[in-house]
């Protein structure tokens, strides 16, 4: 009985099939060769096919896999990012590349990658070859490791954050070659000697900068060419990890060019951000103005000279939104403040939820939200049971910020109902319906009134590309809808309803590898177009540059205020 079971083909062919997938289980067989099998069939027989059995649930190989396991997930990722991704043609035009084909290219670099650094790596250019800011790549319980994880996300996990130089660097976007300068300095009488404002960046860390910049692009995640400049220059001056070794050194080393043409060389240590104090040169300033109240969605700022428009900086839309923009409307009507222009700089905005709830009480005119949809795949059902979860526990959020006004009704009986259908008919997409508003009904044309109180006046934008997703939704609400001018330069350009997230592990084992995400869904701008890779035109174009570092925020100001001024304002 025993030597018909060892005998019969079909168990040879599993355990042969797993020994050359997986070569340690060789070990267990080869030892029963080794024996006197005649002697030893009958009573090791059944232990040695167990042995080899076992194997194929085990992670007896190294943490990095075999090039066959490692073929096999970078089919599995392709496979599986070819039926769940929702592709924006708008951006994949704009930007001149096929996500697929751009992804196929870096086979040979993930089968060939036999280190867990090196297939982090791998896969993480894999993952960024999507283009889409969205999309991050999570370290997880049990799988790939790395011996400094600064900067990177952890998934159930807490992440490090990475030490940072004691300059920031922002992009000179006065060209498309114009490189990096200098934008701000650490007051500390540490370093007496730092890089001057405005200062060229040449080298970084020995290597050009162009030649820095191409090098270091395969390890961001970005959705337009010009949020990439904004967040290569965020990275330069960070110790982080999401770059790997060749690009990281134990402190930073810049060769700058000053405005007289002096070429200096400074070397730099990497400290604890907390550490730093900085000028505030390039972050958002008015001088001629006085912050009247504080939250943490907004600072409000009004004139010294008594002119009649005030100042949002606005943070973003995240959990205190509504509470704080109620408050905003309170303290405006009990300041009169009500009929005066609205000017809000969005250029340090965060994403969240609920900007049309702020549209609604910033300013006068009725105005279409934007809308969204589901790509129809094979995570449709296992999303809507997350939702379904979420709902029972009426905790319907996006990273911890609510998604609804409601209590979640309107987004499950979609859910239940119009996608479930959808996906019962193969279709490719579910029906659009009006995104991160959910008490405007699935069936609404997504027209929404100004609220009983709210802003009268006119309503302008400073924007710039260091913030993205919802931002990117509510700046096109204003463009789209012809609400106000908007001035500076274009949000990050990145913006989708969902993402799918998803533990890799080794296909035909139980070793997690990383944990990879995919973008599921379109949003769609009020004008009808998807956002993704899409932000909006400025009425003025307006770019941030070295020579006018110091006087940017003032500047864009005055502009969007002369806008308003004019008769032929949207």
């Amino acid at each position: 009985m025993k030597k018909d079971v060892l005998s019969h083909p079909g168990v040879w062919s599993v355990c042969l099939r797993y020994t050359l997938i997986h070569p340690c289980r060789v070990l267990a067989l080869g030892q029963l060769t080794q024996m006197n099998m005649l002697q030893k069939l009958i009573g090791f027989s059944f232990l040695g096919l167990t042995l080899a059995v076992m194997g194929c649930s085990e992670a007896a190989f190294p943490k990095a896999g075999t090039p066959e396991l490692r073929a096999e997930l970078f089919d599995t990722i392709i496979a599986r990012t070819q039926r769940r991704e929702a592709f924006s043609p708008v951006k994949n035009e704009r930007l001149d590349f096929d996500p697929i084909q751009e992804m196929g290219r870096l086979r040979d670099v993930v089968v060939s990658a036999d280190t867990e650094q090196d297939l982090y790596y791998a896969l993480a250019r894999l993952s960024h070859a999507r283009r889409d800011r969205h999309l991050d790549l999570y370290l997880v319980a049990g799988g790939l490791e790395l011996p400094d994880s600064a900067g990177l996300d952890v998934l159930d996990g807490e992440s490090i954050e990475p030490a940072q130089a004691p300059v920031r660097i922002f992009p000179d976007y006065s060209d498309e070659n114009a490189g990096y300068f200098v934008g701000d300095r650490a007051i500390d009488p540490r370093w007496p000697e730092l890089p001057a404002i405005g200062d060229q960046i040449l080298t970084v860390n020995g290597m050009p900068v162009d030649a820095w910049h191409d090098s270091a692009t395969a390890f961001m995640r970005y959705s337009t060419s010009i949020a990439l400049r904004w967040k290569l220059a965020e990275a330069m001056t960070l110790s982080t990890a999401a770059f790997p070794g060749y690009l990281r050194t134990k402190e930073l080393t810049l060769v700058t060019r000053s405005s007289s043409g002096t070429e200096s060389t400074y070397s730099l240590p990497f400290r604890d951000p907390s550490d730093l104090s900085w000028t505030g040169t390039g972050d958002p300033n008015y001088p001629s103005l006085v912050l009247e109240l504080s939250t943490p969605t907004f600072d409000l700022f009004v004139p010294e000279d008594g002119r009649r428009f005030v100042v949002l900086l606005w943070r973003g839309f995240r959990e205190t939104m509504v509470p704080d923009v109620d408050a905003l409307i309170e303290f405006a009507e009990s300041r009169g403040l009500l009929d005066h222009a609205l000017v809000m700089d969005v250029t340090r905005s965060r994403g969240g939820s609920l900007g049309a709830y702020a549209m609604q009480r910033l300013q006068p005119r009725p105005f279409k939200t934007t809308f969204g949809n589901l790509r129809i795949s094979d995570v449709t059902e296992p999303f809507i049971e997350d939702k379904q979860t979420d709902f029972a526990a009426r905790n319907i959020n996006d990273g911890g910020v609510s998604e609804t006004i409601d209590d979640g009704n309107w987004l499950i009986s979609w859910l239940e109902d119009d996608v479930l259908s959808a996906l019962s008919r193969g279709e490719p997409y579910s029906s659009n319906v009006p995104f991160k508003l959910a008490h405007a009904p699935k069936d609404s044309d997504g027209i929404l009134q100004p609220a009983p109180k709210h802003f009268r006046g006119p309503i302008g934008i400073i924007s710039g590309p260091s913030g993205g997703s919802h931002l990117d939704q509510f700046v096109s609400i204003i463009v789209d809808n012809g609400l106000g001018p908007v001035v500076g330069m274009p949000p990050g350009g990145y913006s989708n309803t969902w993402e799918w997230e998803e533990v890799l592990s080794f296909p035909g084992t139980d070793q997690p590898v990383v944990a990879f995400m995919w973008n599921i869904g379109h949003t769609i701008r009020p004008n009808g177009e998807i956002a993704e890779g899409n932000p909006v035109a400025m009425d003025e174009w307006i770019p941030l540059t070295r020579v006018n570092v110091q006087t940017y925020y003032s500047e864009m100001l005055e502009r969007v205020l002369a806008l308003l001024e004019s008769p032929h304002t949207r």
